[in-house]
């Protein structure tokens, strides 16, 4: 009678087909990618959080350059860098042909700097959605995949059975079980994914939302030359002094004409 000891992945490995063999070898590249993909974007979701950081600090530079060498120091290559620049690109250009007789010159600044931050935004979205279909497609199909490798698997071990003739229960226990090792490693693959794409995505959501804050305020900074101010919460005298450190805080910062 066989031991436990003679079954296993081992075993299955020996005994399978190039069927097997190809499911195995595909669930290993999608678990490998899955994980490189969460080590990846968990380094980027830890070096996001200095954002809050790079974006006060902005709007408390003495002038843009500082801002924007403060948001180049603080969040290098970010969503946020990107927009400030993008936005600032933009209001220099139309500074610098608004004057002129061509079409240029008749475009409205309020609609030009918002849709070169629309674009901005656009570029970083996709940028921030990189690699997660990948997680969701792994998320969705690992499962499939090992549970074809069981089914193949079954299916292998019973022919075998029946060609040696003994279908007794410790002849048949052994392959079927060590087929059902492919439905839990395409359990293995596929909740990692899943949990991934799930944390990743509402992270990428939070992120979206405060940098279409931050470009709300940029766009009423670059078309006023002031800062949104944020509605005031409490009482009326709470409010007053809410508005009286804002208006102070708006003289403080940068200015459209400081570059």
């Amino acid at each position: 009678m066989p031991t436990p000891e003679a079954f296993g992945l081992a075993h299955l490995w020996e005994q399978s087909d190039l069927i097997i063999r190809l499911v195995a070898f595909t669930l290993v590249v999608m678990s490998v990618a899955s994980w490189y993909l969460i080590l990846v974007r968990s380094v980027r979701q830890v070096r996001a959080r200095r954002h809050d950081e790079a974006v006060e600090a902005f709007w408390g530079a003495a002038n843009l350059d500082q801002g924007l060498e403060r948001l180049s120091k603080l969040a290098p290559d970010s969503p946020f860098e990107a927009l400030a620049r993008q936005g600032c690109a933009a209001t220099e250009h139309l500074r610098r042909h608004t004057h002129s007789t061509t079409l240029g010159g008749t475009l409205d600044a309020d609609e030009f700097v918002t849709r070169a931050m629309r674009k901005s935004i656009a570029l970083s979205t996709a940028q921030l959605e990189s690699g997660l279909t990948v997680l969701a497609s792994i998320g969705s199909t690992a499962p499939f995949i090992g549970l074809f490798g069981t089914v193949w698997g079954i299916y292998h071990a019973l022919v075998n059975i029946s060609a040696t003739g003994m279908a007794t229960l410790d002849k048949v226990a052994g392959p079927v079980g060590e087929a059902l090792i492919m439905t839990a490693f395409g359990l293995f693959v596929a909740i990692p994914a899943v949990l991934g794409y799930n944390a990743f995505t509402r992270a990428n959501r939070l992120e979206l939302s405060e940098l279409d804050a931050f470009a709300h305020d940029l766009h009423a900074w670059f078309t006023t030359g002031t800062r949104l101010p944020s509605a005031p919460v409490g009482g009326p005298a709470e409010r007053a002094g809410t508005e009286a450190s804002k208006t102070s805080a708006a003289h403080a910062t940068v200015r459209p004409g400081a570059a």
